[in-house]
């Protein structure tokens, strides 16, 4: 009865790992149609945080949202079923800093180029710098420990080809900062690599479930 007790508080559940893969495709869904109903932000001179200003950037605030949401349920997920190791564990708690600077993102929009600078806009730039540096954190860390870890390490040449990807892209944005440069499309490289990566991640761990589901128990 005891072993029977013990089962049933550790239940496995893919409801975190599929909340998580629901919220990022929302997020990639309101961003795709950011760019339908606001042609007149062009993706070559302006970053994915300027749909939030002006017409309809509710749209956009809910996305950042929505990919806060799927960062914390991701992370529950990963604290619960994912890698043992330390790497693992961080790899979880630099997520939980990425919801809560996506929150702040979501709350304070940013500023247009052609726009003065606000308070406003210098917290979404300091959130915007929190997020970039936990989420790269995070991947690295993850990638390093389904290297390591068992029952994870199919998934280590993805993992670790993802990290890679991610780091590229992170430093094309960060070298097309500047004016005149095409930040608008390293941007939006950046954050596809970065949801690709993320929703990999959500897949992975309801396969990781259903597979210690699916082992006998004595």
């Amino acid at each position: 009865m005891a072993a029977s007790n013990h089962d049933l508080q550790h239940e496995p559940s893919t409801f975190l790992p599929m909340a998580a893969v629901v919220f990022f495709l929302y997020f990639v869904g309101a961003l795709s149609l950011m760019h339908g109903i606001r042609p007149d932000y062009t993706i070559v001179d302006h970053m994915i945080s300027d749909y939030a200003v002006g017409h309809f950037g509710w749209v956009m605030t809910t996305a950042f949202v929505s990919l806060s949401a799927g960062c914390l349920a991701l992370a529950i997920g990963l604290f619960r079923d994912g890698p043992r190791s330390w790497l693992g564990r961080a790899g979880a708690a630099l997520l939980v800093v990425a919801f809560a600077g996506l929150i702040v993102t979501a709350l304070y929009p940013t500023d247009l180029e052609t726009a003065p600078s606000t308070r406003t806009g210098d917290i979404h730039t300091m959130s915007f710098l929190v997020n970039i540096v936990s989420i790269l954190l995070s991947t690295i860390c993850l990638a390093l420990s389904y290297a390591v870890s068992p029952g994870w390490r199919r998934h280590r040449i993805p993992a670790l080809a993802f990290a890679g990807l991610l780091i590229v892209a992170f430093i094309a944005q960060y070298l097309t900062l500047h004016k005149g440069a095409p930040y608008g499309i390293t941007n939006r490289l950046f954050v596809a690599v970065l949801m690709a990566w993320l929703i990999l991640n959500a897949l992975w761990l309801k396969s990781s479930v259903i597979r210690r589901h699916d082992l006998p128990t004595a």
